[in-house]
């Protein structure tokens, strides 16, 4: 099944969109990436996101309008990466303005701005989104979500496997090794701290609003480190909290910023010097690394971290983490075929994929949640009226389906009948409704697009018993390939 990945990080810098196929085991599935694309904000929009998730108050009109320029936004992505629309389902994270973590005393919530009803129907394809609620009501986190994908994705080597996403927050997810003690151990992950959320609001703060970000880190290369306040910060109670945890802007946004400024001008003064912006940049890019390299210590020994993220491509933070984390081998996650700028929107295909599936989404053991929930809201779009045909086949079959009534005229239109006529039929179940959607024709997508987030608890078997009672023998040649061949 081809499925669209939307993703906008914490960074609020615009929208990584993949076009992948996903098919066989959820568990384990074959998957290709078969294109990309990154759409940036207008930098007026970026503004606006980064206001309102630093708590900025704003009049419920402009929220609205700001959640309806950002779904455009969403699907202008989608549309740059599969122009052709050959997507059957669209995965959307949303913009997450506001992540408030699960304690003991109270469940967590998380708000990712989106209007997926809105981008169903630009997009004329179902949508899947919402995907941290399911977690978030269960008692979960909410996130990370990108572990239990990581695992699915990724093969498993002799040892620990790290990756490390470097977007506006860090977080790691450790793979058990495919052989040896710790090869039934569960799959980790958690959110490290800042990456690139402090760095890139002191560089416009510094910049005048002139940069957005430091560039390879060129900035901060003219700085010099003050390690003896990030020891300090390093004992900050985030960082000695241990899994499932979870942070965001929320936590370490502008407020956070204005502290740890004032006590690095507080360090220069001691040593009777000033703090100049390239120290502040020097010193928050070691710390973010610092941050990393800490959680990895206190893990099981790692043998291969895969790095992914806009942090990627800043060359002081790699070599801050080289530093750091010595006799580990360091890699652009782009070596396995997963773009730096990927891994997540690759990471909500899949979710949408699952969600499509019926497949769990969440892994336990990195949310904290009892048990895994299936994530996401899937939104369908309003059919365009149009006539479709239907091959004659099917046609028959279709009028055979109990209740008998009267002919319902096949057109999309009328699609809504036809498909609760359909859905009286036990043997229809919502793999041959996305099977129909892939017919070289086209002609079935507009009613059974209507079938793709419903399934019915029909076994293999049952499926086979009730072929082998199909008298019609077109019909049943037709139901033969709609099912893959059983």
């Amino acid at each position: 099944m081809r499925v669209l990945g939307l993703m906008s990080g914490t960074s609020a810098d615009g929208v990584d969109a993949v076009l992948a196929d996903f098919s066989g085991r959820p568990e384990r599935p074959r998957w290709r990436l078969l294109h990309r694309a990154a759409v940036p904000y207008p930098e007026a929009l970026r503004a606006r996101l980064i206001a309102v998730g630093q708590g900025q108050p704003t009049a419920a009109a402009e929220l609205l309008e700001l959640a309806e320029a950002l779904t455009e936004q969403q699907a202008a992505a989608a549309r740059a990466c599969d122009p052709e629309g050959r997507a059957e389902l669209v995965g959307c994270h949303g913009q997450t303005l506001w992540h408030r973590p699960a304690t003991a005393a109270r469940r967590g919530s998380s708000w990712q701005l989106l209007q997926g009803p809105l981008l169903a129907q630009l997009l004329q394809r179902p949508v899947v989104f919402d995907f941290r609620a399911a977690d978030l009501a269960l008692g979960g986190q909410g996130a990370p979500l990108v572990p239990a994908t990581d695992a699915a994705l990724l093969p498993a080597i002799g040892g620990w496997r790290a990756l490390l996403n470097l977007g506006g927050i860090a977080n790691l997810t450790l793979l058990p090794p495919r052989s040896g003690p710790d090869r039934a151990a569960p799959v980790r992950g958690w959110d490290c701290g800042p990456a690139n959320t402090l760095l890139d609001l002191a560089v416009q703060r510094f910049s005048g609003g002139s940069r957005s970000f430091d560039a390879d880190g060129a900035w901060a290369r003219q700085g010099r480190i003050d390690e003896g306040l990030i020891e300090r910060w390093l004992a900050e109670p985030y960082f000695r909290q241990l899994p499932p945890k979870s942070t965001g802007r929320e936590q370490f946004g502008l407020a956070d910023l204005e502290r740890r400024l004032g006590e690095l001008e507080a360090s220069a003064r001691r040593r009777g010097q000033k703090l100049e912006p390239a120290d502040a940049l020097a010193s928050l890019t070691a710390f973010s690394a610092a941050v990393v390299a800490q959680d990895l210590a206190h893990g099981p020994a790692v043998l291969d971290l895969l790095v992914a993220g806009g942090g990627a491509r800043n060359g002081l933070l790699m070599e801050q983490l080289r530093q750091r984390t010595p006799g580990l081998m360091l890699r652009p996650l782009a070596e396995l075929g997963i773009g730096a700028s990927d891994r997540e929107a690759l990471a909500f295909a899949l979710l949408a994929w699952w969600h499509h599936r019926a497949h769990p989404g969440a892994l336990p053991s990195v949310t904290g949640a009892p048990h895994a929930a299936v994530l996401g809201v899937c939104t369908q779009p309003s059919l365009l009226q149009r006539p479709v045909k239907i091959p004659s086949p099917l046609r028959r079959r279709l009028h055979r389906v109990k209740p008998i009534g009267r002919p319902i005229p096949m057109s999309a239109g009328n699609a809504p009948a036809l498909y609760e006529r359909i859905r009286c039929d036990q043997a229809l179940t919502q793999d041959l409704f996305r099977q129909a959607l892939q017919d070289p024709s086209g002609t079935l997508s507009r009613i059974c697009e209507l079938g793709q987030s419903w399934g019915l608890p029909v076994s293999r078997d049952e499926v086979k018993a009730h072929l082998a009672e199909v008298d019609d023998p077109e019909t049943k040649k037709w139901l033969l390939k709609a099912r893959g061949g059983l």
